[in-house]
């Protein structure tokens, strides 16, 4: 304990220092987080004379990784409440579906293919179908796509994808977690999760008048306290009835995104998920041992290749449906390409059911070249868009040509 602020005041310069890099060149934060992270792990070999294995702070900066899960999610929830998921509108519902749909399948018919047992198989599902907010987020915003036609299919889908998440997690935890032999019981286990996440949205709209009331409080101190109580409360019961807390925190968000202070909790929560969350990535870098990612290298390979198959075709029937031009839906599906935060969190999932340790390897791998990936095809999606168009020669129809022309960098 006697090193324990020295250990994590070092984590954190790291952490700057890695997000200082990639602010240099310009690319995704998330893989410098992980990389620096598993660079001075407890796997790691001793630099020069000094050792930055941090032994003794370990399970602090785990602990501290947990909740930048939590306000990731949570203010993921506040971006998009439940009220605006209903009024998204059906292309967007269309358009989540039928990227969802093959993503899905595909990630399934990897895992089934690499002959993994059937909770390894759900899990590797999860981990290639789900793309990173915040990826997506930054890379709309460094490109300045906010304005464009297709960024409001591509922040539906991501919408679609937080629901289809929240479902999806609260099964396979409970799938994962219980500790029941039987299919009824497994069964059983992931109703009440389902049952629960309902009850709190359907609970949690009946109450917004009551949260107006209960939120109007002019201290920022006492604000804030109230905030986190909730965050942590419900959060922490989820984890005692087999949902994952991070669903807990992804409810609350969503709840309190119909109240009118959820301007001020954004506010609040920001600095939080940007430290919190940069940890969170770091402490999962903690864990990874680089000498252990050989043996997932085949199956990352071929998961980075059916995921730009999956994206790139889900992109254009999505603009398709939507009457976008090529061009837009080639940007749709290499926007939202990224992979990060919520593929993480299925491979801790894993860990924490205890299923085949290859997971997290295989996670980590794929998240590092995806978070680079997508974010560099997004940036040269124009000049792939003009190179395809020399051999398809893409035929827009009338109704699209306006969207084409505006879509032009």
């Amino acid at each position: 304990m006697d090193h324990m602020i020295l250990e994590v005041g070092l984590a954190i310069a790291l952490i700057a220092g890695a997000g200082l890099l990639s602010s240099r060149l310009r690319f995704s934060v998330i893989p410098f987080y992980i990389l620096i992270g598993m660079a001075v792990g407890p796997h790691a070999l001793e630099l020069w004379h000094f050792d930055f294995r941090f032994i003794q702070s370990a399970p602090l900066i785990e602990f501290m990784g947990r909740i930048g899960v939590l306000f990731l999610l949570f203010y993921l929830g506040l971006e998009f409440s439940v009220g605006r998921l209903i009024k998204s509108g059906k292309s967007i519902v269309k358009g989540g579906s039928i990227y969802i749909g093959i993503n899905f399948t595909l990630g399934l018919m990897l895992g089934w293919i690499a002959g993994f047992p059937w909770a390894e198989v759900l899990v590797i599902a999860g981990i290639t179908t789900i793309s990173s907010s915040a990826i997506v987020a930054k890379v709309l915003v460094d490109l300045k796509r906010t304005a464009n036609p297709e960024t409001e299919m591509v922040l539906g889908i991501t919408m679609f994808e937080d629901v289809f998440l929240a479902v999806y997690i609260s099964i396979l935890s409970g799938l994962v977690l219980s500790n029941s032999s039987s299919f009824g019981g497994v069964m059983l286990t992931a109703v009440i999760a389902l049952g629960f996440m309902l009850l709190v949205l359907y609970l949690g709209r009946k109450a917004i008048p009551l949260l107006n009331r209960v939120l109007n409080i002019r201290s920022n101190e006492l604000f804030g306290l109230v905030i986190f109580a909730m965050l942590f409360l419900v959060a922490g019961f989820s984890e005692t009835i087999h949902v994952a807390e991070a669903i807990g925190a992804l409810l609350i968000g969503l709840v309190l995104a119909e109240t009118d202070h959820a301007k001020r909790i954004e506010h609040l929560i920001m600095p939080f998920r940007d430290f919190f969350g940069a940890i969170f990535f770091f402490s999962f870098g903690l864990t990874i041992d680089p000498m252990a990612l050989g043996g997932a290298i085949w199956l990352s390979l071929v998961a980075v290749l059916i995921t730009l198959v999956g994206n790139f075709a889900a992109g254009m029937l999505a603009g398709a449906n939507a009457g976008l031009s090529v061009k837009a839906s080639i940007n749709i599906g290499f926007t939202i390409m990224g992979r990060g935060e919520f593929s993480i969190i299925m491979a801790n999932l894993a860990k924490a059911g205890g299923l085949m340790p290859v997971l997290q390897s295989f996670a980590a791998l794929y998240v590092l070249i995806m978070a680079i990936l997508g974010p560099l095809l997004s940036k040269e999606s124009k000049h792939i868009y003009k190179f395809l168009d020399k051999f398809f020669k893409f035929k827009d129809t009338a109704k699209n040509k306006k969207i084409k022309a505006a879509t032009q960098d």
